[in-house]
């Protein structure tokens, strides 16, 4: 389940618990961030921007820039775009997909650029290179959501007391 899926679950009490990019929630839901990364741009191996120790938010928005439906719902979505939007900056999305890994695939085939958490990095392909983006707050968050006037089964509760302690 994406992003925009899970939130009327969680609100229903229907989903115990939910695991969202950062994203605007309603007041009947809290949240832990359980996860703070960088964001990396992918480039194609061959692209001049590849090599360099570092690429810049506005470097990105000049190339053809490959990501996501904004139809499917990703957090990732509203959070990179909003992230471009405080530059004052518009990519040029040539493609729209609705999977991180279709993504990486089009950067792979040379289509474009694109920017995903560092959490995706484990994906390694010849033909892409990871960059990091010069930009301070170019992060993303990933959040434990759980309803906050709705019972949890005492095994949702249990796992989410021992994950929040595990992470402080």
């Amino acid at each position: 389940m994406n992003t925009r899926e899970q939130i009327a679950p969680l609100i229903e009490g229907t989903l115990d618990m939910g695991l969202l990019r950062n994203t605007a929630l309603p007041e009947s839901l809290e949240h832990a961030v359980i996860v703070h990364e960088p964001l990396m741009a992918m480039i194609p191996h061959d692209h001049p921007l590849a090599n360099n120790p570092n690429v810049t938010l506005a470097e990105l928005a000049k190339e053809p820039f490959v990501f996501f439906d904004p139809h499917v719902g990703t957090g990732l979505y509203d959070d990179i775009l909003g992230l471009m939007r405080r530059y004052h900056l518009t990519p040029v999305i040539t493609q729209e997909v609705g999977e991180a890994m279709t993504i990486i695939g089009l950067v792979s085939a040379g289509l474009g650029v694109s920017i995903l958490p560092a959490s995706f990095k484990r994906v390694q392909l010849n033909e892409m290179r990871w960059v990091p983006i010069a930009e301070e707050d170019a992060v993303s968050e990933m959040w434990l959501v759980w309803p906050k006037h709705h019972e949890q089964s005492p095994a949702a509760r249990n796992f989410r007391i021992h994950l929040l302690n595990a992470l402080r």
